[in-house]
């Protein structure tokens, strides 16, 4: 019964409006991988079956540590596409194309489901909490917000698809299993890869505000959402599809320069899609160094602070950090 009420939490008048939104969105998303489905698998069929992965004589992997990552990357489409596509169906298909409509999938079941179950949440199982003198979000910006993001979906999955093709060629740093680093080598190169990625999504943030073009091109069309009635947990992937996928770059940046463990790897990038919903929920969560939504309400608003992803640090560091509380008592 909750959930059947859960469109009036925006107070948007009619009592079925966000749920048909969402089966729409939904239905659009569906419907664009039934016609990709319908065009490629002709052409997928009269495709030879597939040779085994090819070894790069600059590669430092063997072929059958290489073949690791195959398996596991495998292992992933199949729990993904087995309830969609029957398995002589998916036989026709590359591997590489498989492991697309994979990340497409569970990228789109992640946005809906993080988006949907934290607006219940903050909407309205605990609006009287968060949202006591109202502020929640319009119907309007919220539509758009997913709507841009399931424009740009197709796009953004390209990128973990091309870093799973990468890691499988042989071409990064990464390792398939703990054991071949060890407990105490994989606490510390994690900790290093969560450093680069931090420290490169600043300066890639950064960079989309303070080069005047890419920010009028690319990054305007998020900022579009700046004050608090506007933003909504479904606004953490409406970006232009290029502004989403340069920001996540440093993610497979970071595979070329730290040994880092390949699920771990594919886990943090998919986090991704729960963050980004958190973090635009204008809700100030107040867990020193998180840059949480506090923080990024105030970058949606000044323009010119808080670049910074998951810490509060490059900021701080930097100069660019203004605090929730700062801002509260100038506003």
């Amino acid at each position: 019964m909750k959930i059947l009420c859960l469109p009036l939490l925006f107070g948007w008048g009619g009592g079925i409006s966000i749920f048909v939104l969402l089966a729409m969105a939904m239905a659009m998303a569906a419907t664009s991988l039934l016609m990709l489905l319908c065009i490629l698998l002709p052409l997928a069929s009269s495709i030879p079956p597939r040779t085994p992965l090819s070894h790069s004589p600059h590669s430092p992997y063997t072929q059958d540590y290489l073949n690791l990552f195959l398996q596991e990357t495998r292992l992933y489409n199949d729990l993904v596409l087995h309830p969609f596509l029957p398995a002589h169906f998916r036989s026709c298909l590359p591997h590489t194309l498989q492991t697309w409509l994979r990340n497409y999938i569970a990228g789109i079941t992640l946005y809906f489901v993080s988006g949907g179950l934290w607006c219940w949440y903050i909407y309205w199982i605990k609006r009287h909490v968060y949202f006591p003198k109202g502020g929640i979000p319009a119907k309007e910006p919220v539509a758009m917000q997913i709507w841009v993001s399931m424009q740009a979906m197709p796009l953004y999955v390209a990128l973990p698809t091309l870093s799973e093709f990468m890691v499988e060629k042989g071409w990064t740093r990464c390792y398939a299993r703990v054991g071949d680093m060890g407990w105490m080598n994989y606490v510390g190169l994690t900790a290093a890869y969560f450093v680069l990625v931090e420290f490169g999504i600043y300066w890639m943030h950064k960079g989309l505000h303070d080069i005047k073009p890419l920010y009028k091109m690319l990054h305007a069309t998020h900022h579009i959402y700046n004050k608090q009635n506007t933003l909504s947990p479904f606004a953490g992937l409406a970006f232009h599809p290029l502004d989403g996928i340069l920001q996540a770059a440093p993610h497979v940046v970071a595979l070329f320069i730290v040994p880092t463990h390949f699920f771990t790897h594919e886990l943090l990038f998919f986090a991704e899609a729960v963050w980004t919903t958190n973090i635009h929920d204008c809700i100030h969560g107040k867990v020193w160094p998180i840059m949480g939504a506090g923080y990024h309400t105030i970058h949606h608003t000044t323009y010119r602070h808080n670049y910074g992803h998951y810490t509060i640090w490059m900021d701080w560091m930097l100069g660019t950090l203004h605090h929730p509380i700062e801002y509260g008592k100038s506003a």
